[in-house]
């Protein structure tokens, strides 16, 4: 059975965290911009990282433009990461975009359309919202 919080998930999280401060602070280049590491996922073998981003951008060729600049700037990313972390091995970085934030964000908006859509029509056959539930659940009581 593995330890709840095994070695390679605290390495993960350290680095994730290190590497927020790093794109944060040490990174220059404009091609980036505003980015959230969202999770990282460390090999076994702690030679490999998966870097989970996200950027706030709805374009997608910006949006791979972006893990490109940071592709290419993985090497440097690295050297600044591994100073500040003390492991005998560095993980090669890997950065992936994920996208469930923005999903989320947009399905967020829909489901908050669908709501507004609902009490408008509700208003406009003069049925007023609370009172649309309030049959509804005396209805499922009866």
């Amino acid at each position: 059975m593995a330890k709840e919080f095994s070695r390679t998930r605290r390495i993960a999280q350290q680095l994730q965290q290190e590497l927020a401060v790093v794109l944060q602070r040490d990174m220059k280049d404009p091609r980036i911009g505003f980015v959230t590491v969202n999770d990282v996922d460390v090999s076994r073998d702690l030679n490999y990282a998966k870097v989970y981003v996200t950027f706030f951008e709805e374009d997608v060729k910006l949006v791979e433009q972006k893990v490109e600049a940071l592709d290419a700037a993985a090497g440097y990313i690295r050297s600044l990461v591994a100073g500040r972390m003390k492991l005998r091995v560095m993980p090669e970085l890997r950065f992936i975009y994920d996208s469930s934030l923005v999903e989320g964000m947009r399905m967020s908006n829909l489901v908050s359309r669908v709501i507004s859509n609902d009490e408008a029509k509700q208003k406009q056959h003069g049925v007023e919202p609370d009172a649309a539930q309030d049959e509804t659940k005396e209805e499922g009581d009866k």
